[in-house]
């Protein structure tokens, strides 16, 4: 049973596909804070974890030069949303949900698809 449908969250619209997930921002009990990230899945779990990455470059003082810096993050990827690997999504924070995890997927960005299609036609 459904309780709690919003239709949408921090002007994010609610999914198609419904879900009973608790940990779901759009069909469950979860609230999600302003502090957003977008990056790329690299891995996907079964219990609907994945891994999040994104690069950032950062200068050196003393070397005069930039360098490229990695930052993972594990969110709960709901069921509604079933984000792939290859997938770039948006994400905001949230209360603790696990040991890990403290973030959730809010939506879809770009479809490993889209980008290969795009990539093709350039």
């Amino acid at each position: 049973m459904i309780k709690n449908t919003r239709l949408n969250v921090l002007g994010v619209e609610a999914p198609k596909e419904n879900c009973t997930d608790k940990k779901c921002p759009f069909h469950g009990e979860i609230t999600v804070k302003k502090e957003f990230f977008t990056g790329k899945i690299v891995k996907k779990d079964v219990s609907h974890s994945a891994t999040l990455e994104w690069f950032r470059s950062t200068y050196i003082h003393k070397y005069e030069r930039y360098e490229i810096k990695r930052s993972r993050i594990r969110v709960h990827n709901p069921p509604c949303l079933n984000a792939q690997v290859g997938q770039t999504v948006l994400v905001a924070k949230t209360r603790p949900l696990s040991k890990t995890k403290g973030h959730v997927i809010l939506k879809i960005v770009k479809n490993k698809e889209t980008v290969a299609a795009g990539s093709a036609t350039a």
